[in-house]
């Protein structure tokens, strides 16, 4: 019997359950599909690096495939709603009896795979599907009461200790090769018109080698001083996996493993370093749980329903000086232009920019939450919603509304000599130490030479403007109470 594998954010072979199981059950051969839908990529604001490195990430997984006489099939559907057809039609034209794949959360992927389970089911092909994207599936974790967790710490606590007692999430290596190939692969685009990249590719190599590579040299070298370094952007301090976590191109369980044997095999506890990077591994299975239990957030609404009621501003000139890095703050500024370079942007500083746009400047979160899906290579709605949302208050488990970061404070914290300004904003390379993080206090004759604006808005100020803001929805919650 012939088994259909439908890739989509799984783009490799070590320990992809929808393959391994495929391959387990298949005694005709496996086929692999992934469809290119440049209108989803369009409606889910994915950025032009984003499809870039998924591009070349399938054409590696080809090869990786190709190896296991799999072919890899590419086609091409206009949107969500047109993808389950297309799967129906290659399980049909190589007379498949299974089709597998790993499950996506999200609204409109659960409602495309809903329809491609119907279609195929009436075709007489089997479905199974897999969670895959968690070390533990969205829904088994549930507070005493039956509800799902939308604290992080006594999620965590839940998640730890079900790893401790379920073995059954290590990783699974790739399976091995099929008797025969079933067809010849499909050629993987190198490119789908309008969606070029900005971004110079070889920032993001591509591959299953390569994301294994760098989770091999975070661990040797990386991990022990991860605690003291993953703020400081200046230094190559942090994994720089997400992208590939985000495209599936490294497992969860990999990471986790890599992690743990870092730590003497602890998830928790134990060095400081493992056990903290192991720590933000379990925010990204948080976030994507909260997502699968609550898929209002995947409608570009708040976590917190009162927290609609927050005044944002309208304000186009602040939130075009914050895209374009021009905000007179060199750390918002410099993280800006790394994200518009490099497609990236460094954790800390994704808060220091998701707070300023919110907070100091009072624009809805949403504008920022957009904004970064179009520019990240690591684009995942679950972490940039969960991030977006706990700097703006709006969130489950967020930070406190009165907790406003002031922007220059955390320059001068996690950047004191400059090194990361001075690399993302090249016209204040010349100032001091001290000086480079507030420019608008160098004398004017020296100022006038910088080509670098003012402040768009006083710190203090803006404080107090927010304080009022998000204190007035809680006054008008309680009124109606």
């Amino acid at each position: 019997m012939r088994h259909l594998v439908w890739f989509r954010s799984d783009l490799r072979v070590d320990d992809n359950t929808a393959l391994i199981e495929a391959a387990d059950r298949a005694t005709g051969g496996v086929v692999g599909l992934y469809v290119v839908s440049p209108g989803d990529f369009a409606r889910h604001d994915w950025a032009a690096c984003r499809v870039d490195f998924v591009l070349r990430n399938l054409a590696a997984l080809s090869a990786s495939l190709e190896r296991l006489r799999i072919p890899l099939l590419i086609r091409t559907a206009t949107r969500w709603q047109e993808v389950p057809a297309a799967v129906l039609a290659v399980a049909r034209e190589h007379g498949c009896y299974a089709a597998h794949w790993n499950r996506e959360h999200e609204v409109n992927e659960a409602a495309r795979d809903a329809r491609a389970r119907r279609l195929l089911e009436e075709a007489t092909c089997a479905v199974y599907e897999y969670n895959d994207q968690t070390v533990i599936p969205p829904g088994d974790l549930r507070t005493q009461g039956g509800k799902p967790y939308t604290v992080f710490t006594p999620f965590k606590r839940a998640w730890m200790a079900r790893l401790g007692r379920d073995a059954s999430w290590e990783p699974r290596p790739a399976p091995k090769p099929c008797p025969a190939m079933v067809c010849p692969p499909d050629p993987v685009p190198a490119v789908v018109p309008g969606w070029e990249s900005p971004v110079d590719a070889a920032l993001w190599p591509a591959g299953e080698a390569a994301a294994e590579a760098r989770l091999g040299w975070f661990t040797a070298r990386a991990i022990g001083p991860y605690k003291e370094k993953r703020d400081l952007p200046g230094t190559d301090g942090t994994s720089r996996l997400s992208p590939y976590l985000a495209s599936g191109v490294i497992s969860p369980r990999r990471c986790l493993r890599a992690g743990m044997e870092a730590n003497g095999g602890r998830s928790d506890g134990g060095l400081d370093g493992p056990a903290h990077w192991v720590s933000e591994l379990v925010w990204r299975e948080f976030y994507k749980h909260v997502l699968a239990s609550f898929p209002r957030v995947c409608k570009g609404r708040a976590f917190k329903p009162e927290a609609e009621s927050v005044p944002w501003r309208d304000d186009p000139a602040g939130l075009a000086a914050w895209r374009a890095g021009r905000t007179g703050y060199p750390i918002v500024d410099a993280a800006m232009r790394q994200l518009h370079t490099t497609g990236w942007m460094h954790n800390r500083l994704r808060m220091i920019a998701a707070m300023f746009l919110t907070k100091d400047l009072l624009i809805d979160w949403r504008h920022g939450e957009r904004f970064f899906m179009q520019r990240l290579v690591d684009g995942d709605l679950a972490s940039n919603n969960g991030g977006w949302q706990w700097s703006a208050s709006t969130g489950t488990d967020a930070a406190p509304y009165f907790r406003i970061y002031n922007p220059t404070t955390q320059s001068q914290r996690y950047d004191p000599a400059g090194a990361f300004i001075r690399a993302w904003v090249p016209e204040l390379r010349g100032l001091s130490d001290d000086e480079i993080h507030e420019p608008g206090r160098v004398g004017p004759l020296r100022r006038s030479g910088l080509d670098y604006p003012e402040p768009i808005v006083d710190h203090a100020a803006a404080r107090a403007r927010a304080l009022a803001a998000f204190g007035a929805r809680d006054e008008g919650e309680h009124a109606g109470a």
